[in-house]
């Protein structure tokens, strides 16, 4: 069950709706990115999986970098950069709904689309976490469903002699292959994210020492087989100019394949996905806001709940409104780079308090990864982070907004807790 999750978390937009991105950086060699970005991801999961043995308490990287630095304010930047990239990954779904996967129903402009899907995401999530699971749970199954499609219409080309595989091994590009390589592992490198997000599901596990690592390990190692399988098959099925110009790559390798499969049929699916997407996010983002403003970090106004649904309606307010700016003002590709970067910051602390944590004896069970992997997971996220892959400026120009904002927070509540203390102090030298 747990593996599950993990996989459900993992699987999403991201293989639905940049494929088309990463083929126009690498060509047929869609595969080696998400080759790439696996390895990387496989390295910081396993930090992941060492921290959660020894902390076995859903809070994630906020709670290993607070154990490993002991800073409030690097714990808070932590946690809301955390919170940042689930809103900045529902704004990239939002727009990839509005993408030609849509367009196989009903045309409109895609930042109408965006609005109006994220406004019903936040109707869902006000409505309670029960609805919002059940729904994620019946969107998990369709759109793995989807994917083992491509991976069927992929295996049935290569039975038949259809596709051209050879076209898998070329590298098309005008810059050197390692920086195209880069470049097109950072958009695939979004494709893996939520592996993260399973060190929550910690207080849930019977045997969390034992039994996360492995469901971990074993989702993302499906997730990633999956992801090869889907690459190889769009390289083989259709020319990577004609998916690099598309907003719907696996839709193009249905209408290639010779599988009778209604394209409508497939962009629904799709479209579910890219939905379940923002959904996870939402609900994500909207509950770590209450969590902080619940424990002090921001204004307590964020912690107020619904009576009787029991959501957090400012919170909800909060990441909804958010997640608009970012849709009306960013596009997909873009969107997607903003939260790669943002959570490689994140990785980047995790690995780093995984080394510093080496100090804490491991409770008995626990898993150790080798040395060598935080080590080199710090490296890989450090060096994916840079300008090096040619990320654009508005990229970190938008990362910088957020991470501003979740300055702002911080200082008011700073403000807040000061002016408190000296009422408190106040009113106590008044009745002395």
């Amino acid at each position: 069950m747990l593996m599950f999750l993990v996989l459900g978390d993992v699987l999403g937009s991201g293989i639905y709706a940049l494929t088309g991105q990463i083929a126009a950086d690498v060509g047929g060699m869609i595969w080696a990115p998400f080759l790439i970005a696996f390895a990387l991801a496989f390295l910081t999961g396993s930090s992941y999986a060492e921290l959660v043995g020894k902390f076995p308490r859903a809070a994630g990287a906020a709670l290993y970098a607070d154990q490993a630095f002991r800073r409030p304010p690097l714990t808070f930047m932590v946690g809301f950069t955390v919170l940042a990239a689930g809103v900045t990954s529902t704004a990239t779904a939002a727009r990839a709904i509005g993408g030609k996967y849509l367009t196989e129903f009903v045309t409109a402009p895609a930042v109408s689309v965006a609005v109006v899907f994220i406004l019903l995401t936040a109707v869902l999530n006000a409505r309670g976490i029960e609805e919002s699971a059940r729904v994620n749970l019946v969107l998990t199954v369709i759109e793995l469903a989807g994917l083992l499609l491509i991976v069927g219409i992929g295996a049935y080309a290569l039975v038949t002699g259809t596709g051209e595989p050879r076209r898998a091994f070329e590298l098309r590009t005008d810059e050197p292959a390692p920086l195209a390589l880069l470049a097109g592992t950072t958009l695939a490198f979004y494709a893996l994210l939520g592996f993260e997000n399973s060190v929550n599901l910690v207080e849930e596990a019977r045997r969390p020492r034992r039994d996360l690592p492995r469901a971990l390990f074993g989702g993302m190692s499906i997730a990633g087989l999956i992801y090869l399988f889907v690459a190889f098959t769009c390289a083989t099925l259709v020319d990577p100019d004609v998916l690099a110009g598309s907003s719907a790559p696996l839709l193009e390798v249905v209408k290639a394949s010779d599988v009778p499969v209604p394209p409508k049929l497939f962009a629904a699916v799709a479209l579910v996905a890219v939905a379940n997407t923002a959904l996870i996010n939402m609900v994500m983002a909207s509950r770590l806001v209450y969590g902080m403003a619940a424990q002090g970090a921001i204004p307590a106004v964020f912690a107020r709940v619904l009576p009787g649904r029991r959501t957090p309606p400012v919170a909800i307010a909060l990441v909804t409104a958010l997640a608009l700016a970012l849709a009306c003002t960013g596009q997909l590709a873009g969107l997607a780079d903003t939260t790669v970067l943002l959570l490689l910051l994140v990785f980047l602390i995790v690995n780093v308090s995984a080394l510093v944590l080496r100090r804490e004896p491991a409770p008995p069970g626990a898993y150790r990864a080798p040395t060598w992997a935080p080590a080199l997971g710090a490296l890989s996220c450090a060096t994916l982070a840079t300008p090096l892959v040619h990320r654009e400026g508005t990229v970190y120009l938008r990362a910088l907004g957020l991470l501003t904002i979740a300055a702002v927070l911080l200082a008011a509540q700073k403000a807040v807790s000061s002016r408190t203390t000296r009422g408190q102090r106040g009113g106590r030298t008044t009745a002395v």
